[in-house]
């Protein structure tokens, strides 16, 4: 990855619409699950824009990826060190589809929230601990949840 900023957004922007094509979305319907105007999403594919992580979070989860993904790509987090990023390996091999990466890193990141479910439940614990991973560090907090009416 580039450490020239404008270089960084055009990469994001790229990241982005691969994605995008993997999971045959248009450029409309992605902003519409993002709930972003189509044109804001087609300057951030073009570099054009720099999102805020609030935005990259929208995408991430119309996307179905992971936020921190697209955090690392706009720099805005720090590849992991120290320890292998399976969801980086996978989606770096050449080997297999967008697809069939998309599959595997969904499977894995299940596995992982089930492991952390279960490391929960062992401690006795109602709330999640931080375990020191950029990708639970990283989630801003969302919206306070708003009541049901009818």
């Amino acid at each position: 990855m580039s450490t020239d900023p404008k270089d960084r957004w055009n990469e994001l922007g790229s990241f982005i619409r691969e994605q995008r094509g993997s999971a045959r979305l248009s450029l409309r319907r992605l902003s519409e699950l993002a709930g972003i105007s189509n044109p804001y999403l087609s300057q951030i594919e073009r570099g054009l824009r720099r999102p805020s992580a609030e935005i990259l979070q929208q995408i991430a989860k119309a996307l179905r990826i992971s936020a921190e993904t697209l955090y690392v790509q706009a720099g805005i987090l720090e590849a992991p060190v120290g320890s292998p990023d399976l969801t980086r390996a996978i989606l770096a091999d050449q080997a297999i589809s967008e697809e069939q990466k998309q599959a595997l890193v969904r499977i894995y990141l299940s596995f992982r929230r089930e492991h952390e479910d279960e490391r929960r439940d062992e401690r006795g614990d109602d709330a999640p601990r931080p375990t020191g991973t950029p990708a639970e560090a990283a989630q801003p907090p969302g919206p306070a949840p708003q009541p049901a009416t009818a």
